[in-house]
C-alpha cells in the first residue's frame, strides 16, 4: 500500500501532527499512546498503542524502526503487531518542496502472521486497503491546512 500527495503546508506544520502526542489528530482510533521506552535518537523508541475498533480495544507496541528529521526531510518508519495476526509497517515521508508545499509520501503493508491473519487480509481485498491509505491522506491534509 502506498500513496503520494502534495500539501499545501510548510513542512514543519506537517510533522508536528506525526510528534506522538498529535497521533489521535491523525490516527482518530488510536485513543491511547504511552511511551515505554524513548530513546534519543527516536530509532528504537516503543509505545504501547490502544486502538478502537468499534467497541473491541486492541493493545499492542509500537516501535520506531526508522527516523530522520532534517530542514528538507522528515521520515518515520513504524512496525507493530496486532491480536498476534497482523504485522504491520508503516513509513511517513515529508519532503519541502518550498516554503507552503510539502510531499507526503506513505508506505505501508500488512501480513499475516497466522492463517487467520493471512485469511482475513484476503478477504479485505486491495481496494479496501488503498481506500484506506487515501482516507488517511485526506485526513493528513485537512488536519496539516487548519
Amino acid at each position: 500500500m502506498e500513496g503520494e500527495t502534495i500539501i499545501s503546508a510548510n513542512i514543519e506544520k506537517v510533522w508536528n501532527l506525526f510528534l506522538e502526542e498529535n497521533m489521535p489528530r491523525i490516527m482518530p482510533k488510536v485513543i491511547e499512546n504511552k511511551p515505554l521506552q524513548v530513546t534519543d535518537e527516536v530509532t528504537g523508541s516503543k509505545y504501547q498503542q490502544r486502538y478502537q475498533e468499534g467497541k473491541r480495544i486492541e493493545t499492542y507496541i509500537v516501535e520506531t524502526l526508522g527516523y530522520e528529521n532534517t530542514e528538507n526531510k522528515k521520515h518515520k518508519q513504524i512496525g507493530f503487531i496486532i491480536a498476534k495476526a497482523f504485522e504491520i509497517n508503516l513509513s511517513f515521508t515529508l519532503e519541502r518542496i518550498d516554503e507552503t508545499h510539502t510531499k507526503f509520501i506513505y508506505q505501508g503493508y500488512n501480513k499475516g502472521r497466522n492463517f487467520v491473519g493471512r485469511t482475513m487480509l484476503k478477504l479485505g481485498g486491495d481496494k479496501n486497503n488503498q481506500k484506506v491509505v487515501e482516507d488517511f491522506m485526506e485526513l493528513v491534509r485537512e488536519e496539516s491546512v487548519k
